[in-house]
């Protein structure tokens, strides 16, 4: 069980850092509504701007928690449960934007995997 929750802990921790460190700027097939980048999906959702950067620090953070949390695990159960928080949230503006299913995917995956590390 340990050895599986290390690998979720860097499959979340690592794609996270990937969307909002790399990719925040890049349009992928997943972004809310007809958004193009992150900044942008959140415009779509009706978030103020500010909250863009709340998110985006909230997730960077629990993010390194869940890497962190390989050495520490108290830290990989913080991270995993502040991600799934956030990750049900990013799952409930999809649904208020009517989106299709296969957007929201992501963000439901994130959610489950923060779940299973949060409970093992």
């Amino acid at each position: 069980m340990d050895l599986l929750r290390i690998i979720l802990q860097v499959v979340v921790g690592l794609g996270i850092l990937n969307v909002w460190l790399i990719r925040a700027n890049w349009s992928t097939g997943y972004r809310g509504g007809e958004a193009k980048t992150l900044k942008e999906e959140f415009a779509t959702y009706g978030l103020p701007g500010w909250f863009y950067y709340l998110v985006g620090t909230l997730k960077i953070v629990c993010a390194l928690a869940l890497l962190a949390g390989i050495w520490i695990p108290l830290l990989a159960t913080l991270g995993a449960s502040g991600m799934a928080v956030l990750m049900a949230g990013a799952f409930s503006m999809h649904l208020k934007v009517k989106d299709p299913f296969k957007k929201a995917i992501p963000s439901l995956a994130m959610l489950a995997m923060a779940l299973v590390i949060a409970f093992l």
